[in-house]
């Protein structure tokens, strides 16, 4: 029996069964490569969900962790704080595109960094609403599920969910859903459903992550900006997946030129270790009442020095431009594949710097989704020693999420195996 099929078992007689995995059990990993406890390599074009953005185990945030371990490991910035804290939330006022004076909060993950940023909307328009988007995924607590516009696996029998949360549609030019359709039925939300002067906030993503890596056309987040300063609405940029360099931008909204007034960080803020952040305009985000922000591990001193370090990775390397290239080498090679006699099947392939994937369909014509063949590509990925990751709220995206810092051979060597794999998968179709 090998040492992954061992594990599996137990995992079965130990863990939820709610908690989804894959079959491969981590031995190792360095920068884009991970090893399993069975000694099989594999590159990964996960990144741990764009957690590690500045690859696994980079030396620099490494060796900042080693030195905060030796110092203190744990104290509640809310009894003890320490500077990491404060330095990183002056690092991030300074960063966020808001185009105002910032005050920025720690805590531990994404769906939290969602949740403060609603609370602090809340708190500053004395108002309930919020509105969403189709396809967007916002965490998996109470109002995180509510917040996000993907039903299976997220929602499904977790109900009810909390009140005054709506969506709108998100533009996606390849099912034929335009940014004058998705205003027009934002319009007509005013209309039938919700006062726009009972609206808190909206929260959209640059990029929809689980969505299906759908991009916010720039004419889209210019008229929702319009519109929240019409009614004075906060609007919220969930970054999460998006920040962080990704896009070749340190956040996605920089690509539109479009201002937020809160930004939502968390996956590649800290290479690993569990951190987030809320940064906002200063007269929002000062708008909750003392002690009602925080928690016992926000901003916990490990993951604050990674992050500090990771900020300095970003810059010193250059990750914003690195990850222009591997996007438009990752943009090639698909467009390339998708453009042969027989690969009809790759019905659009989009993103924005080192967020991009593709979409599987049975035809072009149709665009009916090709869910199968989608876990087929995957699978024979991670036979060929590729980590894949599948999205989309019809399960039919395959994203790439390869480390910023990944090498040029190791790109390409995954490429060919993504491009083997896609081969394979279609033909057995």
């Amino acid at each position: 029996m090998t040492r992954a099929a061992e594990l599996q078992g137990r995992q079965k007689a130990a863990v939820a069964g709610g908690v989804g995995t894959r079959g491969i059990y981590a031995s190792r990993a360095e920068n884009a490569e991970l090893w399993d406890v069975d000694g099989k390599r594999y590159i990964d074009f996960a990144a741990g969900i764009a957690v590690n953005n500045t690859g696994h185990r980079h030396p620099t945030v490494m060796r900042a962790v080693q030195e905060q371990a030796q110092l203190f490991t744990h104290t509640c910035f809310h009894v003890a704080p320490y500077e990491g804290y404060v330095r990183l939330a002056e690092r991030l006022n300074a960063m966020a595109p808001t185009g105002a004076e910032n005050r920025t909060m720690l805590v531990t993950t994404g769906a939290e960094a969602v949740e403060n940023a609603i609370k602090v909307a809340r708190a500053y328009t004395r108002r309930a609403g919020v509105i969403a988007f189709a396809g967007a995924f916002h965490g998996r607590t109470m109002l995180g599920m509510a917040l996000t516009g993907k039903v299976a696996p997220y929602k499904k029998n977790f109900g009810p969910f909390p009140a005054e949360i709506y969506h709108a549609p998100f533009p996606n030019e390849f099912m034929g859903i335009g940014v004058d359709d998705a205003i027009e039925a934002l319009e007509r939300l005013f209309a039938a459903d919700i006062d726009p002067e009972r609206i808190a906030a909206f929260i959209v993503e640059p990029i929809q992550g689980e969505g299906g890596f759908n991009v916010a056309p720039k004419e889209f987040l210019v008229r929702l900006r319009e519109i929240a300063d019409r009614h004075g609405i906060v609007l919220i940029a969930d970054e999460v997946q998006a920040g962080m360099a990704r896009t070749g931008k340190m956040f996605g909204f920089e690509h539109a030129g479009v201002r937020p007034d809160i930004v939502t960080m968390a996956k590649g803020l800290a290479g690993g270790f569990p951190l987030s952040a809320v940064t906002g305009k200063a007269e929002i985000m000062n708008a909750a009442h003392p002690g009602g922000l925080g928690g016992t591990y926000a901003g916990n001193p490990l993951a604050v020095a990674a992050a500090n370090a990771v900020l300095d990775v970003i810059d010193s390397e250059n990750l914003c431009a690195r990850a222009a290239m591997v996007g438009d080498r990752m943009t090639a090679r698909l467009h390339g594949i998708a453009e042969r006699q027989g690969m009809e099947r790759i019905g659009d392939v989009r993103g924005l710097g080192a967020m991009v994937a593709f979409e599987l369909v049975e035809d072009r014509q149709s665009k009916k989704a090709a869910p199968e063949l989608t876990g087929r590509i995957v699978a024979e990925g991670e036979k060929r020693g590729l980590i894949l990751l599948s999205c989309g709220t019809r399960a039919n995206v395959i994203r790439l999420l390869a480390p910023l810092t990944i090498g040029e051979d190791t790109l390409d060597e995954g490429l060919d195996i993504l491009e083997a794999s896609i081969e394979a998968a279609v033909a057995a179709a």
